[in-house]
């Protein structure tokens, strides 16, 4: 399952839906929150903008290359779009296999390439300005290490 939407997502039903009966030895989960990043929280939001159709192709593509390197059960990627406040959850990536070092190698790699290629842009917006953030160079280094 790829969604991208504006509506909040819960973790719980997520997780019970990676888990296949008596085959499900690992499930790796992670979950990205909005974070602070002005002087006043309150008064802070951004907007998260995608390409629709482009964004979920980008996403179909990053999965199906995890499939290829590791044996999964089954992947879930939900990454909201619009209007997010600080301590919204905005990402979540969640996957199950027979073993845990294929279900933390998959949501690691989905995770890195999820930041550089699922075609998102971020504007932060506070009180005092409103910009958009660039593209970070950490993110494209976290990329060498599953070439």
């Amino acid at each position: 399952m790829i969604s991208v939407q504006e509506a909040d997502f819960h973790v719980q039903t997520l997780y019970d839906s990676l888990c296949v009966a008596h085959k499900t030895g690992a499930v790796a989960m992670f979950v990205g929150r909005v974070r602070d990043f002005s002087d006043d929280p309150t008064q802070s939001s951004f907007m998260l903008e995608h390409y629709p159709g482009m964004t979920e192709h980008n996403l179909v593509k990053i999965v199906e290359e995890a499939r290829q390197r590791w044996t999964l059960l089954d992947v879930k990627v939900v990454h909201r779009a619009g209007k997010l406040s600080v301590d919204d959850q905005i990402v979540f990536v969640g996957v199950s296999s027979a073993h845990r070092a294929e279900a933390f190698a998959a949501c690691d790699y989905i995770m890195d390439y999820l930041k550089s290629r699922a075609a998102f842009w971020k504007k932060e917006i506070t009180p005092e300005k409103v910009e958009w953030v660039e593209a970070k160079q950490s993110d494209e280094a976290s990329l060498k290490r599953w070439k």
